[in-house]
């Protein structure tokens, strides 16, 4: 398998498809880069090299009982990017993977970095608090985590007919999201809960010096459009903010021909 090794002994598992300019794709909760399989074709058959890979504790990765905090999630990002030598990297974070590009963005000042893109992205702030009234209470997360504690499978059942939108996919593909979810580990799945929900990356979106596309489907049942890509356009000025009228927060699968093209739009650019 291809993988690579980061500074406190994790083994990352990566794919790297095609040869090009770089895209580096960032998977959402609970998935793996098996989730972005669609794109990636699409973007390595168009002429680029993409690199996906399984984050800590998920996929075919190694699964440490410690690094589920974003500090350490976006070091594992540099160690990608340093060990496969990518430069001029244009990186895409869905959902979760958002948050590890805008804390490498900052954290690491934004390095071999030239454009970013943010797809259903939890960045800039999940949770409610007094200065972010629109944001998500805790108990949605504290019920999150003692439903996957209590019964894993039936909660990944119902998740993701939520996350794709009810009637919007077929039940084999319910099936391949939830059988994704279930390689995961369950200290990290449950650790992982808290990092998206709790993390505040308002003060990361600063270092986005660069182009940024920000694409989210406005019937995001997890990840409340107002909340996010509104509110992440709003701080970043020059990002470019594309709106899936009436969509869910799958994107690459219910809304994949679109993305594909909105990406290889912007990679063109």
């Amino acid at each position: 398998m291809n993988t690579i090794n980061t500074a406190d002994g994790t083994t990352l598992f990566f794919k790297d498809w095609g040869q090009g300019q770089p895209v580096l794709l960032l998977s959402g909760w609970p998935l793996s880069a098996d989730s972005w399989d669609d794109q990636a074709l699409v973007l390595a058959e168009a002429g680029y090299r993409v690199v996906a890979y399984d984050r800590r504790g998920f996929g075919r990765s190694s699964q440490p009982w410690w690094g589920y905090d974003y500090d350490t999630l976006a070091d594992d990002l540099c160690s990608v990017m340093s060990q496969l030598d990518l430069k001029n990297v244009t990186l895409v974070g869905f959902s979760m993977g958002g948050g590890e590009v805008a804390r490498y963005m900052s954290r690491h000042a934004g390095k071999s970095v030239e454009k970013a893109v943010l797809i259903s992205s939890v960045v800039p702030f999940m949770r409610k608090t007094p200065d972010n009234p629109e944001g998500v209470d805790d108990a949605v997360f504290d019920e999150m985590s003692a439903l996957i504690r209590a019964d894993r499978p039936a909660f990944f059942e119902g998740f993701f007919k939520t996350f794709f939108g009810k009637g919007q996919v077929s039940q084999a593909t319910l099936d391949w999201a939830q059988g994704m979810a279930m390689q995961a580990g369950l200290k990290g799945t449950l650790a992982c809960v808290r990092s998206f929900g709790t993390t505040d990356f308002r003060e990361d979106l600063s270092a986005f010096t660069v182009p940024a596309l920000i694409i989210h489907g406005t019937e995001d049942q997890t990840v409340p459009i107002a909340v996010s890509a509104r509110a992440a356009a709003k701080a970043m000025p020059s990002s470019v903010l594309l709106e899936y009228e009436g969509a869910a927060h799958g994107l690459f699968v219910t809304d994949k021909q679109r993305l594909s093209r909105d990406l290889l739009q912007f990679l063109r650019e």
